[in-house]
């Protein structure tokens, strides 16, 4: 995978055949909320979603931020990886693996109905 960048609005990685992966944020106060995270149906499976929430993480981290996941991939990041629940914002980071399932669920119906929207 190349090289992982950001802007103030999207971290992102080019693949191979110049499409893009990406995680859209937006910071509001000393919450970033991770809005919507994209790979090319061709590169799914790879982890490369995955590595870009690492870096949003780090990124968190580096600026003291706490992170609120919005978008259903973010909330599963989360669910799969406990070790990186510090980082999340209240009360998110106070949720059961239970609680973050029913969250992961909502966001994805949420995303169906706005795509078939």
């Amino acid at each position: 995978m190349e090289e992982i960048k950001h802007t103030s609005t999207i971290i992102y990685t080019t693949l191979p055949d110049n499409t893009k992966a990406f995680i859209k944020y937006k910071v509001e106060g000393n919450i970033m909320k991770i809005l919507e995270t994209y790979t090319p149906p061709q590169y799914r499976g790879r982890g490369i979603a995955g590595r870009l929430m690492e870096y949003a993480i780090n990124m968190a981290k580096e600026r003291g931020l706490v992170i609120e996941p919005v978008c259903s991939y973010s909330v599963y990041y989360f669910l799969k990886n406990r070790e990186a629940r510090g980082v999340l914002a209240e009360p998110f980071s106070s949720m059961s693996d239970e609680e973050l399932k029913q969250l992961f669920e909502k966001r994805v119906e949420e995303e169906k109905s706005k795509e078939g929207g």
